[in-house]
């Protein structure tokens, strides 16, 4: 990353473009589920692969709520009745997905949460541009979905 892209740190107001450090802490210590399952996959014995899909297919459809619940979050000052629909109509979306992937065999749901991720960064990225969310929060979602998508792929990669 160059010093242009590289996302800033700091204990910043949310209109701001300037990544609160709680917010870049807990968020990055939030990759970490992703992670270590898909490199057990990867490292870890053959007999634990089907903890490790557990594990990261139950997190990744946990977060996947929690990011699409931001969208509600947002919209309970929301006065225009229309936007209101809109912020909280899309953010229960999230969360009926990742719930029909826990139906799912792993390697399907996980594929399926990895285009929801992609789908929720875009909705965030508009939310932030149009002033609904924090400037730095549309930043550190481009920065988390690049690691949950990278994890989430390095499982796929590995398959069963």
């Amino acid at each position: 990353m160059t010093a242009a892209t590289t996302p800033t740190i700091s204990s910043a107001t949310p209109r701001s473009a300037t990544i609160p450090a709680a917010a870049a802490w807990l968020g990055g210590l939030g990759l970490l589920p992703f992670l270590i399952p898909a490199l057990l996959l990867w490292l870890g014995p053959a007999d634990g692969r089907e903890l490790a899909w557990l594990a990261l297919h139950a997190y990744a459809a946990v977060i996947l709520s929690f990011i699409g619940a931001v969208h509600w979050g947002a919209a309970l000052h929301e006065a225009n009745s229309g936007r209101l629909w809109r912020a909280m109509g899309w953010s229960v979306l999230p969360a009926l997905l990742a719930w029909v992937t826990l139906l799912m065999p792993h390697p399907q749901g996980v594929a399926l949460l990895l285009l929801g991720f992609a789908a929720q960064y875009l909705a965030d990225r508009r939310a932030a541009a149009a002033g609904q969310l924090p400037v730095w929060y549309g930043r550190l979602r481009r920065v988390l979905t690049a690691g949950v998508v990278a994890s989430l792929a390095l499982a796929l990669a590995r398959g069963v």
